[in-house]
């Protein structure tokens, strides 16, 4: 089964355009039950996508954000066959999309197996699509992406730290005495992992994304040379729609001190 970055980004950048952009800042906002927002711009891009996908790859299933749970549930227990399942978020960053702040993103991966093949991450906004095949390399656009050669040194460092989710005592922590020199929330996750891999930003800490915030942002990551783990030390990628904890960096050396201070006492 040939499964060609280009053929996927052209799918994602014309759904993009046509679903997402006239809508950007003009729908009515709705809560899901958990809380989160939800608009007619998420189901439009989910049918849109999902419809070019099967019309390609028709072998190969879907798990939506915008799916019933029990559905997505089926689906996950059933991708240990060969032909994989897709994974996609239509557009993470919805309250930030609703709101008009320019920072959303289109997020879709492939895991095959218990193994993320392939992710593809584009940002309308910038027209920039983000790409990754496993052990194949990350691109940006169609062009190697790696994180740069030189970064700074931790303290000097930009953490991207979304506060909400983390645990009172760490946020406290982090709020009082930072190892980095800046902090920045965006609000689209799997876009963050984006900002890492290109060395935008240099330190990642998420208290809980699902499986569709961050399967294609930890290949991409990954094939760009960062690293990441959970806050206990495990795989990000799990077979489960339970929320994982993130913690990232653009390089093995940050990676590892980030890691040390994180798991210090305080």
């Amino acid at each position: 089964m040939f499964l060609s970055i280009d053929t996927l980004a052209d799918i994602l950048r014309a759904a993009a355009r046509e679903e997402l952009l006239p809508r950007f800042a003009q729908v009515e906002r709705m809560f899901k039950t958990d809380g989160s927002i939800v608009t007619e711009a998420d189901s439009a891009m989910q049918q849109r996508i999902a419809a070019e996908l099967a019309g390609y790859w028709p072998e190969i299933s879907l798990l939506g954000e915008e799916m019933p749970e029990d559905r997505q549930q089926s689906l996950l227990a059933r991708k240990e066959g060969g032909d994989g399942l897709w994974l996609l978020d239509p557009l993470d960053g919805t309250g930030n999309f609703a709101a008009g702040i320019p920072y959303f993103s289109v997020s879709l991966a492939l895991v095959r197996r218990s193994r993320i093949e392939l992710g593809i991450i584009y940002d309308p906004l910038r027209d920039e699509c983000f790409a990754a095949q496993h052990g194949g390399g990350a691109l940006l656009n169609g062009q190697p992406l790696s994180v740069p050669d030189s970064l700074p040194a931790m303290a000097k460092s930009m953490g991207l730290v979304d506060f909400k989710r983390l645990e009172a005592p760490l946020a406290g922590r982090l709020a009082v005495a930072p190892p980095y020199a800046s902090q920045r929330s965006f609000g689209s996750g799997a876009l963050d992992w984006c900002m890492i891999a290109s060395g935008r930003c240099h330190l990642y800490l998420h208290g809980g994304q699902k499986l569709w915030d961050y399967a294609a942002g930890q290949l991409i990551l990954t094939e760009a040379g960062g690293l990441s783990a959970t806050l206990e030390g495990d795989a990000v990628f799990c077979n489960s729609l339970s929320p994982r904890s993130v913690v990232a960096a653009a390089s093995p050396a940050l990676f590892a001190e980030w890691q040390h201070w994180l798991r210090e006492k305080p």
